[in-house]
């Protein structure tokens, strides 16, 4: 009996120490992941305070390289006065203002009224000399109005990253003056429309949050404006613009 009573306080002693092991360990767990957790949220510490604000304004500044895509008509492979036609990028840059609607933990909805100065070039070779090249220069200042949407990666150290995607319409105040210059260049509409995307960070400050963002723009309507009497019109069937934004944003 006693040597019986010996196992059974025994077993029970070990089945004690197992439990007490096993609550330790648990413990030791928690206690590790909870000041884990405190540890990223201390890292985390400007971002949580712009994470509570349904919206925010800022402003964005950005510098811009733009040029055409250019189709060809049936006639530029007839015509014996050019021998090529080609778009050359000229740079620019934007200046406007930020309004960011979070919908989300993740998503944003944005709206970016910007004003911005471009140049761009179109430039015409002969047959019998290519170097003695002909350039049609088109200075633009757009009044552009962008309405993107955003996703956002979870933050990492007061940074998280992010894509965009969107709309954009735009109209060219300089268009008129371009019109008054001369009655033998090819016209381009003041009008166009606009596919935006592109990728950026986050940098979050105590005061406000730093974004550089790179963007592309790709125009999907046609802004020639055809002109049947001057054939460095008729030899282009479709202009389509496109630009590279390179811009940063100071919000909060």
């Amino acid at each position: 009996m006693r040597t019986a009573n010996f196992r059974n306080m025994l077993h029970l002693h070990r089945c004690k120490t197992l439990i007490q092991v096993v609550f330790l360990f648990v413990g030791c767990f928690v206690g590790v992941s909870s000041a884990q957790a405190q540890h990223n949220q201390g890292k985390n510490l400007n971002f949580r305070d712009f994470q509570s604000k349904p919206y925010y304004f800022g402003i964005t500044l950005g510098f811009n390289s733009s040029d055409y895509r250019i189709n060809f008509s049936n006639e530029f492979i007839l015509n014996d006065s050019f021998a090529r036609a080609e778009s050359v990028r000229g740079p620019g840059f934007n200046l406007g203002i930020v309004s960011n609607l979070r919908i989300g933990d993740y998503f944003d909805l944005r709206f970016l009224p910007t004003l911005s100065f471009l140049e761009r070039n179109v430039r015409y070779a002969p047959p019998e000399d290519p170097t003695n090249t002909i350039t049609r220069t088109v200075e633009s200042v757009l009044v552009e109005l962008p309405f993107h949407v955003r996703y956002k990666s979870a933050p990492f150290h007061d940074m998280r990253l992010f894509v965009i995607a969107g709309v954009k319409y735009s109209y060219d105040v300089a268009s008129d003056s371009r019109t008054r210059q001369s009655a033998n260049l090819v016209k381009i509409a003041p009008t166009d429309f606009q596919f935006e995307y592109g990728a950026g960070v986050q940098f979050f400050f105590p005061y406000f949050i730093f974004s550089p963002e790179f963007k592309v723009s790709q125009g999907f309507n046609n802004i020639l404006i055809y002109n049947d009497n001057l054939l460095r019109s008729r030899v282009l069937e479709s202009v389509l613009s496109r630009t590279f934004t390179l811009s940063v944003h100071f919000e909060g």
